[in-house]
């Protein structure tokens, strides 16, 4: 019924699908892909035109993994946690199945809102196909100004996002998350998008937006240096030794954090 994307991936080799974790590949489909989707509609007017009629929110209830709720109105949308306000229900049994759902092998049947079905087929699935074609963009389209603009700070918002969710669910991200003390770090991208990424009790929680006080901070020089950084195009070490990146603050919790993005390239590959 409902075909999203594959951003994830679908052709991993046996070795990454060891090293994927399902429960923390479903926090971070939900959270950090999903939870894209209202930035997509705040940064691209077409994406917003196709919710603008929408009065309606959609949960998503994982059996042992997240929960979440996508509200739609005004060709706006946000996302909030539990699915205790939600109009349709689409419950999941394992982190498993739904993870299929992003990849297309999964059809969930709605356990609530069943009449409302119709914005599942339409408006929703023709959001997260325009979410793909920013996400998974094809050959030549980043070379259009305003498409690499709103692909690069989606792909921001998604590597932030996924940052903490593999921080808090990941194991091998949990060792890392185990040494990053107390504060905030910030990331962002100079003339460009910003994100918080809250440490406390060893647990992050990513804001996206740039906070005024931070205990440590990394920032792109601009938005071709992180496009480059993000598509595996540049060498993260070289790009610091360039000042194309800059990093400052307690160097510790940077450090830890930079792990924790290894683990968040990974999830997305």
């Amino acid at each position: 019924m409902i075909v999203l994307f594959n951003f994830a991936g679908s052709g991993d080799s046996g070795e990454e699908s060891i090293m994927k974790d399902q429960k923390t590949l479903a926090y971070i489909n939900l959270f950090a892909i999903l939870g894209a989707l209202p930035y997509l509609c705040d940064l691209d007017k077409k994406s917003a035109q196709l919710i603008e009629n929408a009065s309606v929110s959609v949960g998503f209830a994982v059996k042992g993994g997240p929960a979440a709720t996508l509200f739609f109105g005004g060709g706006r949308c946000r996302m909030a946690p539990g699915t205790d306000r939600c109009q349709v229900k689409l419950p999941f049994s394992s982190c498993g199945k739904f993870n299929g759902l992003i990849d297309g092998t999964v059809t969930p049947i709605p356990t609530k809102g069943i009449t409302k079905a119709g914005f599942l087929m339409g408006p929703f699935t023709k959001l997260t196909d325009r979410l793909t074609t920013f996400l998974r963009p094809a050959p030549g389209a980043l070379d259009d100004p305003e498409f690499f603009r709103i692909s690069t700070t989606l792909m921001f918002h998604v590597i932030a996002e996924a940052a903490a969710q593999i921080a808090n669910e990941d194991p091998i991200g949990q060792c890392s998350a185990a040494s990053i003390v107390d504060g905030t770090a910030k990331l962002s991208i100079q003339d460009g998008p910003g994100a918080a990424l809250r440490c406390r009790n060893h647990r992050l929680l990513t804001v996206h937006s740039a906070p005024e006080k931070f205990l440590s901070y990394m920032e792109f020089e601009n938005m071709h240096v992180a496009r480059d950084l993000f598509d595996g195009k540049l060498n993260a070490i070289a790009a610091v030794g360039l000042g194309q990146v800059r990093i400052g603050g307690m160097i510790s919790q940077i450090d830890n954090i930079n792990r924790i993005l290894d683990r968040v390239a990974v999830y997305l590959a």
